[in-house]
């Protein structure tokens, strides 16, 4: 009897995850099973192969969900988090392991007590950020421990970008991952977190002008801007003492400072709709956030609105989005401000068929050993191969599939809802990552923390 994973959900994270699989259905004795509600957008090779089933599912379908889940041997779902929940609650019904890459939901961490009587596994947080961030950083911190060290400082950044080879635009980005999580990026309450034993806030309207910066060898500088909470990896770290806590969004330099003229515009408000906003220019869409003036063009008042010179690289960036176009509309009826916004970048911003993206991660490790500070510094690149097998779904499908297999071959066994941060989690998974080009650099600094002049001293 082959043993049968369900896929639920087949959109762009999902690309590595299958290829994975059906590269070891033969030798693992793997049937796979992909739902998806657009399953003739899943491509031929997948759906013709011999140990596939490619089947149409709305998740709202309750008997045909749990059909499929009472089939399966093993649940991957890749669907968007709000769903996650209808899934677990059908595999703890029927008794099966479920895998999602995303956050662990409230919801589903009350099933935990259910989960663990049942001697089941419900592995999330296993795909990139969050998933290898943990890996990585776990493998680390243990490690450290382990030596006798004591940790003080703990730093990671993660982002998804365009590749050097086909960064073509003035911002250096462009989307790899749902632009409206992009759009909508630090709402819904301040960024938190601790430097050198203080908590700092930054409420959304500054966090844009609040950036660290990073260099990886080969690959220049970076920004990065705060998450809206790193103070919940204290007690999954284990990182309670520790004096620096900080997570933040990995972007090239000068694009947040340029994402910055959106927000102070209103342009990411996602609160309310525009009643007309079906068929309004790009140019009207614009003008609905400047106030009125009877002589001034609409160009001149947003440079006076947000203080941009003409020759300030800023404008330029603005200009490229066509912007000011009064000939392209937005089409969707309704929309809220930011999902007017969300359609206009993605004119520009989407992926060609064969450009490439690129992902970037940065952890800095900051401790104690011996009576002396050090630190620790590790970073990782992937770049992706084209617009279907990009670096994101690499780093997000493959520590997925491998996580599956290795509750499939019964090596993780430890029931309930978890996170990947223990050691018999993490290392078989960063282990085979690293066959796939997945790896880390690691290089000693000098411990600065955020008091350099008080270290040297």
């Amino acid at each position: 009897m082959s043993r049968k994973i369900l896929v639920l959900g087949a959109g762009k994270s999902t690309s590595f995850l299958i290829d994975y699989f059906l590269d070891k259905s033969t030798s693992e004795n793997l049937s796979l099973i992909i739902a998806d509600l657009n399953p003739e957008a899943i491509a031929t090779k997948i759906r013709n192969h011999p140990n596939c089933e490619v089947v149409t599912l709305d998740i709202f379908d309750e008997e045909a969900l749990k059909k499929q889940v009472s089939a399966a041997t093993i649940v991957v779902s890749m669907l968007p988090a709000r769903f996650h929940i209808k899934v677990a609650q059908n595999c703890l019904a029927y008794g099966k392991h479920l895998v999602t890459a995303s956050y662990v939901s409230d919801d589903i961490k009350k099933l935990h007590d259910a989960v663990t009587s049942k001697g089941l596994v419900f592995m999330n947080e296993v795909g990139l950020d969050p998933g290898i961030d943990h890996m990585s950083a776990m493998e680390v911190i243990d490690r450290i421990r382990d030596n006798g060290g004591k940790m003080l400082l703990f730093e990671s950044f993660t982002g998804g970008l365009v590749a050097p080879e086909s960064d073509d635009n003035l911002w250096n980005y462009k989307f790899t991952w749902n632009p409206r999580n992009v759009v909508l990026a630090g709402q819904g309450g301040a960024a938190k977190f601790i430097q050198e034993g203080t908590y700092k806030y930054i409420p959304y309207h500054k966090l844009f002008r609040r950036t660290e910066f990073l260099d990886i060898e080969g690959y220049g500088k970076f920004e990065a801007y705060a998450n809206r909470d790193s103070l919940w990896y204290r007690e999954a770290y284990g990182l309670e003492n520790v004096l620096t806590l900080y997570r933040g969004t990995m972007r090239r330099i000068g694009f947040s400072k340029a994402w910055n003229m959106f927000v102070q515009l209103g342009m990411t408000d996602d609160s309310y709709t525009i009643e007309n906003s079906e068929g309004m220019s790009y140019r009207d869409f614009v003008n609905l956030f400047l106030p009125y003036s009877p002589t001034d063009s609409v160009e001149l008042k947003l440079r006076h609105y947000l203080k941009i010179d003409q020759d300030d690289i800023m404008w330029g960036k603005l200009l490229e989005l066509n912007l000011f176009d009064a000939h392209k509309k937005i089409t969707k009826k309704n929309a809220t401000p930011a999902q007017g916004l969300q359609q206009i970048l993605e004119e520009s911003w989407t992926l060609k068929d064969n450009e490439k993206d690129i992902i970037v991660m940065y952890h800095k490790f900051g401790y104690e050993l011996e009576g002396q500070k050090k630190q620790l510094d590790a970073n990782m690149v992937v770049i992706g191969e084209n617009r279907t097998h990009t670096a994101m779904a690499k780093t997000v499908g493959l520590p997925v599939a491998i996580a599956t297999l290795q509750i499939l071959n019964q090596k993780i066994t430890k029931p309930g809802v978890q996170i990947p941060i223990s050691k018999e989690v993490y290392t078989p998974i960063l282990d085979e990552l690293k066959t796939f080009g997945i790896t880390f650099n690691e290089f000693q600094v000098p411990y600065l923390g955020y008091n350099p002049d008080s270290v040297a001293s």
